[in-house]
């Protein structure tokens, strides 16, 4: 058995999710792509994959062994194309995706620069609030909000994006300016966004020096950061968001800044790939682009854009 071509081949069905796919990508015959895996199962004696006419899935030690196995093929080919001295020019299709709020109001913006500097590169941007498969899904990358918990995916943290507490004029007209958390608590109605796989309501978070209150009563949530603009808008409550995605409405005035002595940690975003992605060029060239595109200090990144 060649081991490396098996571990190569193993690592391609997991991501086409099927036999005759991966074969196509190896140019193999699906029959040499089946034994290869059977026999990489026998070598190492567990089951990897299992096996209908209809679907393949990955087993739970399968999809342990592929997090470490895709980092080693990924090496592999660096090394390789490394001592050739291989320079590939970033092209063909890439699929990306991308929270709501962020695709809309600064990834799409800043994509003709991406498009200029890389235009052998086409791009298909999936816009969802949902956490995809990438593996699962064929997505080569996603843009990710938060800490990631996925320790078989690699994440690079590109910038930090600060809260903004807020709510419509027509709001605050019939209802007051909150003075405080507790106001706010105790007086006043709330927006805000809640976790599709879970059901729950994330709560608006405060925080004043060495005081730290959270307000969990929000009468009315959405998992679409959109959605939570248009709440805002519409005179439901107030809520927060990232200063970054409703600057427009600020400016304008279709929406007002409150409790501004109180502010909420900042949001993390990542880009998150699988470990063997990155041998693609155009992969590469999109990952290197968007950390130069938007990676700033803590704080700056709102006074930029």
């Amino acid at each position: 058995m060649d081991q490396l071509l098996a571990m190569r081949a193993f690592v391609r069905v997991v991501e086409a999710q099927s036999f005759s796919r991966a074969a196509d990508q190896l140019a193999l015959p699906r029959s040499t792509v089946s034994k290869l895996v059977t026999d990489l199962e026998k070598h190492l004696g567990i089951k990897l994959m299992h096996r209908t006419t209809r679907m393949v899935s990955t087993t739970s030690e399968g999809l342990e062994y592929y997090s470490h196995v895709a980092r080693l093929i990924a090496e592999v080919d660096e090394v390789d194309n490394a001592a050739r001295g291989k320079k590939v020019k970033p092209r063909g299709h890439l699929r990306v995706e991308a929270p709501t709020s962020f695709a809309n109001c600064l990834l799409i913006p800043a994509l003709p620069d991406f498009r200029r500097d890389y235009p052998d590169v086409t791009l298909a941007l999936g816009i969802s609030d949902r956490t995809v498969n990438i593996v699962g899904e064929g997505v080569d990358c996603s843009i990710r909000a938060g800490e990631l918990h996925d320790m078989s995916m690699i994440a690079r943290k590109f910038c930090e994006l600060q809260y903004v507490t807020c709510a419509s004029p027509l709001y605050l007209e019939r209802r007051g300016i909150p003075n405080s958390p507790t106001d706010l608590r105790e007086n006043h109605s709330q927006v805000g966004y809640f976790f599709a796989a879970t059901g729950k309501a994330e709560p608006l978070v405060f925080d004043n020096g060495s005081n730290h209150t959270e307000v969990d009563q929000c009468e009315y949530t959405t998992n679409e950061g959109s959605g939570l603009i248009g709440m805002m808008l519409a005179g439901l409550g107030i809520g927060q968001h990232l200063r970054s995605f409703v600057q427009p409405y600020l400016d304008s005035g279709e929406l007002v800044a409150v409790l501004d002595d109180w502010t909420r940690p900042p949001l993390p975003f990542q880009i998150v790939y699988p470990p063997n992605r990155l041998q693609s060029a155009r992969l590469k060239a999109f990952v290197d682009w968007l950390l130069i595109r938007f990676t700033c200090a803590p704080g700056r990144f709102n006074d930029e854009h």
